[in-house]
């Protein structure tokens, strides 16, 4: 008999995490995103305080639904907006100050208005 710890070792991809819990997914979401699920879920997991003192039947049950969670963060929205590694979250915070105000723009002498009308 094999327990959850074992099962868990032998999983490499987030396909592999997802049939192991019986969770219906979309391949197309994985393929683009399956690097992502897997990191969202690690960073879900190690917000769990107790996990390792469960009873192994609740533990897979708490990893099941965090797997659930993760994976469904990128069914209704997408790596760069979820910002899961360094590398978004770096991209994100140097556009922080490029905003540009559309009070601001003018195009060879006009301005636009607030009415969106250029004048």
């Amino acid at each position: 008999m094999s327990s959850f710890q074992d099962d868990l070792d032998d999983l490499e991809s987030a396909e592999d995490f997802l049939r192991y819990f019986g969770i219906p997914y979309d391949p197309r979401v994985v393929h683009v995103n399956r690097l992502h699920i897997l990191q969202r879920l690690r960073d879900y997991l190690d917000k769990e305080d107790g996990l390792d003192a469960l009873a192994e039947d609740a533990r897979r049950a708490r990893y099941k639904a965090l797997l659930e969670l993760a994976y469904g963060d990128f069914v209704t929205s997408n790596a760069i907006t979820e910002k899961v590694f360094k590398v978004h979250k770096e991209q994100a915070k140097a556009q922080e100050g490029r905003f540009v105000s559309l009070d601001s723009l003018t195009v060879r002498g006009f301005t636009v208005t607030d009415s969106g009308k250029a004048g």
